[in-house]
């Protein structure tokens, strides 16, 4: 018998283990049925308040931890840099302490630099969640990601997953990997040499130049976004070039074995890392992941602020 330890803060995938993964994804099964109801609220939070801090620019994660929230009844201040004394000048320290004078309950950070949701949890004595710092991490879209796998092939354990793409510049491919590797799946990253953090090899993962000799194995084929805002030289000779090596589109997704599944985190470059017919395919669950990012930021947000009661696993 193991007690499932409480969560503090959700900064980084490394913080939790097996056990704690588990809850969170068995408690997002049980709050995603609240989307199917008539009325999407529980009074589970209500009188609790929740800080959405985005200092760097979000569509899906903040209007999903903004929806979760609310769906719990709690109260959200969203915080912003634009118009806010941050683009002032304002020091984070400050920032900090200028939300905890405010009596919040939690707060939700997305920042551009990297370390930024750690060096917030050391000013605060409330739960800090990570919504994204730098190229650092992303854990509630790794979160997601695998419950959405687990919801779909009904395993973690053994599954063979492909992540194709921009993994240098990707705090996604960071969480996912030590998410995976968590819960006991094999994970082999594909992408051009150019775009192959350095000492990926400790990364404990395989590394294949391209994806065609992989793809009749997989039970996921994960595919990155091309992220041109963080590339300031040249990492491959043109987009249709990398569409041709490393693009997931229609004859590719055709050698998937019938039940794989095709993922990506968005937003999307159609037709650069993946085309319209594969984005719109049957096999594609890039849908579902905007839904089930609601109920995983629902557990989340459930667990950290007081939900979590001590459960005993065999």
């Amino acid at each position: 018998m193991t007690t499932v330890a409480p969560l503090r803060n959700l900064i980084s995938i490394e913080d939790l283990d097996a056990d704690q993964v588990e809850l969170i994804l068995d408690t997002a099964e049980q709050l995603r049925e609240i989307a199917e109801r008539p009325i999407k609220k529980v009074p589970t939070l209500r009188g609790r308040t929740v800080c959405n801090l985005f200092l760097e620019d979000s569509t899906r994660t903040r209007l999903s931890f903004d929806i979760a929230a609310k769906r719990l009844s709690a109260d959200v201040m969203n915080f912003s840099a634009k118009g806010s004394s941050v683009s002032k000048g304002e020091s984070f320290k400050d920032t900090a302490l200028t939300l905890k004078a405010m009596g919040l309950d939690a707060v939700v950070v997305r920042s551009h630099s990297s370390g930024a949701p750690l060096q917030l949890s050391r000013y605060l004595d409330v739960p800090v969640l990570n919504a994204g710092d730098g190229w650092h991490q992303h854990p509630t879209q790794a979160l997601l990601d695998i419950f959405t796998m687990r919801r779909h092939l009904g395993r973690l354990a053994g599954l063979k997953v492909a992540i194709v793409g921009d993994v240098l510049h990707s705090r996604v491919a960071r969480s996912e990997v030590q998410a995976l590797k968590l819960m006991g799946a094999e994970v082999t990253l594909v992408a051009p040499p150019t775009l192959l953090p350095p000492a990926v090899e400790t990364w404990g993962v395989e590394v294949a130049a391209g994806p065609d000799e992989l793809l009749p194995e997989l039970d996921v084929l994960y595919v990155l976004r091309v992220q041109r805002e963080r590339m300031h030289r040249g990492f491959f000779p043109s987009s249709r070039e990398y569409a041709r090596f490393w693009g997931i589109d229609g004859p590719r997704m055709d050698m998937l074995k019938p039940e794989a599944i095709v993922m990506h985190p968005g937003p999307m470059n159609r037709g650069v890392e993946i085309t319209g017919d594969v984005a719109d395919s049957d096999r594609s669950v890039i849908v579902e992941q905007v839904t089930n990012g609601i109920a995983i930021r629902m557990a989340c947000l459930y667990l950290l602020l007081g939900g979590h009661e001590q459960r005993d696993t065999d």
